[in-house]
């Protein structure tokens, strides 16, 4: 048997296509062989199970080997094998049948996973380290003759006969210059753990060193040896393809640690099963979820039947559950998977919508069995749960059932408990429900204690999306409105209908309001004279709730960058009904008016933080004086 041909595409040489284009991601070559050789092992058990091979199917193990004097990469199989004729069909035809499709549609193409496994081009991509690529096969049918298949990168081919003894394929790659990074131990076994950690066929790399027992010293001590054994690279049977009543929790915590090596243990999971209208299956865990949650992200692993796709999955898992860290496993998403496909596919939304409503039923299943465990978990869930109820309309339907709002007590409320608890006290005078919040307890403890004066609740908003979750909550909470307690002097927060009056006269508070603009000297500051509580303190410096709430979310990257440029302003409340305006009023000169003032507007700003290099250091100088 000796046959030399040529490929018969409508092209000159559509190799240099697959290695251009194909460049940026070369090293999925090994999971597209090693994923052909799972088939083929697959396909032959299967054959067995259905009667219609009847031979010993021996051990199926796959290997992957190289030899890095002869500059070769080997990956053998002991599955289906083939005959001449089918070499023909699978690889000379089939590969091509829509070569000159593919070069128009992929000459522009940035990703390699747009290109990767369509046309049959997954066995071509050996082409991307190879110079040339030999097929050694013998198929298992009884009296098949072993083939070999040889290709230089070119569109040319021979067809000879094999010297294979046993039923299977090898693939023999001749790595070329540039790529000899691909003949060496620790590069091969990085991507086999990448890609191929989890196939359902155990996979062979070379061997390993292990410590065993070798009986005991004089002193009645274990000895240990050192002893070469096959290095298996893979579990077969990962913990989503298994039943969950058939697993423990320290199943899934031992699979968690195996993922992420570093991370500490999860707060709890979801096994999603799923076979229609589409095939899912996987475990979700939900991580200790830090403020820096950019840092989460991209730790969930999509999964083909076993074979790792990618750990970008944006658009099969809503934006809110990138959060969460786990696998996800699917054979309705194709290998060759691309932003635009996942984008357009019916099934991808099925299973994101499908997916979203398992994470629900979760949380709401753990709040109704144990509260205070719930509870417990909030600071950790609770960033999770908030972004969630703003992305994802779906979400928000089932999350206004487990949402909780913290106070600066510490103490935890469903939406409906905290409305109940504050609209008899913190309804104004237009019959809206005021929310007050603060976003750092410590630096805002003057205004909570003024409104805590008042048995007014504050609270606490310190998570980075507060800001949005702000916006949700008005939106979703009827006639509420959330104002930050320092917005405001309390007053002027919940606006009652029995204000306090100024007792200050129209020209003594034209004085105060001079004294105070000369004393502070800056544009920023808009000073105002008001009739407050003799309790309240004589200034109070606050950011207009508007202006605060658009400059966090500019912070945020919400599209508000414009407000994030804006200058800050700060409003200036002077307390006419305070004992210390009237003592500024009658001090005996200007020069002390002024100091007095000073000294009051700093004091607020103090409070706020606000106070800080030269201007601290003379408040501390005039402070010593003045005492």
């Amino acid at each position: 048997m000796q046959e030399k041909g040529t490929i018969s595409i409508h092209t000159e040489n559509i190799f240099p296509i697959i290695k251009k284009f194909l460049y940026s991601d070369h090293e999925i070559f090994l999971r597209e062989l090693v994923s052909n050789a799972v088939d083929a092992t697959q396909k032959i058990k299967r054959l067995a199970t259905l009667g219609q091979y009847t031979g010993e199917l021996g051990d199926t193990t796959i290997e992957v080997a190289f030899d890095k004097d002869k500059k070769t990469l080997t990956i053998s199989d002991r599955g289906l094998g083939m005959t001449a004729e089918e070499i023909k069909k699978y690889i000379n035809q089939i590969a091509f049948s829509g070569a000159t499709e593919f070069v128009e549609k992929f000459k522009d193409a940035k990703d390699a996973n747009e290109i990767i496994g369509k046309f049959g081009l997954g066995f071509y991509s050996a082409f991307m380290v190879a110079k040339t690529v030999e097929i050694n096969t013998l198929s298992y049918q009884e009296g098949a003759q072993p083939a070999r298949w040889t290709c230089d990168g070119s569109t040319e081919f021979e067809i000879s006969e094999g010297d294979r003894k046993e039923r299977g394929t090898e693939i023999i790659l001749h790595i070329n210059d540039d790529s000899e990074e691909f003949l060496d131990k620790w590069k091969l076994q990085g991507i086999l753990d990448k890609y191929c950690k989890f196939l359902p066929v155990p996979i062979k790399f070379g061997t390993k060193t292990e410590s065993v027992e070798d009986g005991v010293d004089d002193k009645g001590e274990k000895k240990w040896k050192s002893v070469e054994v096959d290095n298996f690279i893979n579990t077969t049977a990962p913990i989503w393809t298994k039943s969950p009543s058939d697993l423990k929790d320290e199943d899934y915590l031992a699979f968690y640690k195996e993922l992420y090596p570093m991370s500490e243990d999860p707060l709890f999971w979801i096994h999603l099963n799923v076979d229609y209208p589409f095939n899912l299956t996987g475990v979700l865990y939900f991580p200790k979820v830090k403020n820096d949650f950019e840092f989460q992200k991209n730790k969930i692993k999509l999964f083909s039947r076993q074979v790792f796709i990618t750990d970008e999955v944006k658009d099969i898992v809503p934006e809110f559950l990138m959060l969460l860290h786990g696998v996800i496993d699917s054979p309705d998403i194709p290998l060759n998977v691309s932003r635009s496909f996942l984008q357009a596919d019916g099934n991808v939304k099925k299973i994101n919508n499908y997916i979203t409503k398992k994470v629900a039923d979760k949380l709401g299943e753990l709040f109704k069995k144990d509260r205070k465990v719930y509870e417990e978990k909030w600071n950790d869930i609770g960033l999770f749960v908030k972004y969630g109820m703003i992305s994802e309309d779906k979400f928000a339907e089932k999350g206004k059932d487990f949402t909780l709002l913290k106070n600066t007590k510490g103490e935890l409320f469903t939406f409906p408990e905290y409305k109940e608890k504050v609209s008899a006290i913190q309804t104004d005078k237009e019959g809206n429900t005021i929310y007050l919040y603060a976003t750092d307890a410590d630096k805002q403890d003057s205004f909570i204690q003024s409104a805590n004066k008042k048995d007014y609740d504050v609270l606490l908003m310190d998570s980075p999306i507060d800001s949005h979750f702000i916006q949700h909550v008005e939106t979703k909470e009827e006639k509420t409105q959330l104002k930050r307690v320092d917005a405001d002097v309390v007053d002027k927060l919940i606006q009652k209908e029995d204000s306090y009056e100024n007792l200050l006269t129209e020209e003594q508070s034209t004085k105060v309001k001079e004294i105070f603009e000369k004393a502070i000297n800056s544009q920023t500051y808009s000073v105002a004279v008001e009739g407050l509580s003799p309790e309240e303190l004589p200034v109070t410096v606050t950011m207009d709730e508007f202006m605060r709430r658009m400059k966090d979310m500019a912070q945020m990257g919400g599209g508000m960058s414009f407000y994030g440029a804006m200058p800050d302003n700060y409003k200036v409340a002077i307390n006419g009904n305070h004992p210390v305006i009237d003592k500024v009023l009658k001090a005996e000169s200007e020069e002390d008016q002024t100091k007095l003032a000073k000294q009051a507007f700093d004091l607020a700003l103090l409070s706020q933080g606000l106070l800080k290099g030269k201007d601290l250091t003379e408040f501390v100088k005039r402070s010593v004086e003045l005492i």
